[in-house]
């Protein structure tokens, strides 16, 4: 069992930056890919990005390359999702979520999820 936490979201005008943090628990994080995903009003979930289980590999949504980054410490059982150059496009619910096999962009094969943090960007 994995609970995830994000957090970090908040108010910020275009070309700043946020850093959110996925904190969680469970012996069996490092075992588990992470995916960040978001979600604007009505519109569906989007995947954004995600690390592999041992923190090499890194993926990325095409609007989001060069300026969202994505790190894993283990030893913090934490995901890091770096938001450079924010945009208002960027707007959303950002959630982490935690997948055995790997990364996805199809959210529903992500077994764990953060409640969500809100990111503002405005213009």
């Amino acid at each position: 069992q994995v609970q995830l936490v994000d957090s970090g979201g908040g108010l910020v005008q275009a070309g700043g930056s946020l850093r959110l943090s996925c904190v969680a628990s469970g012996r069996t994080f490092s075992s588990y890919a992470i995916g960040w995903f978001r979600q604007a009003p009505g519109k569906e979930r989007e995947f954004v990005g995600g690390i592999d289980w041992g923190g090499s590999s890194t993926y990325y949504e095409d609007s989001v390359k060069g300026r969202f980054f994505i790190s894993r410490d283990v030893a913090k059982n934490t995901v890091y999702l770096q938001m450079n150059s924010l945009k208002p496009e960027d707007t959303a619910v950002y959630y982490c979520a935690g997948a055995r096999e790997g990364v996805y962009s199809d959210y529903t094969r992500y077994d764990y999820w953060g409640q969500g943090t809100q990111v503002t960007v405005s213009s």
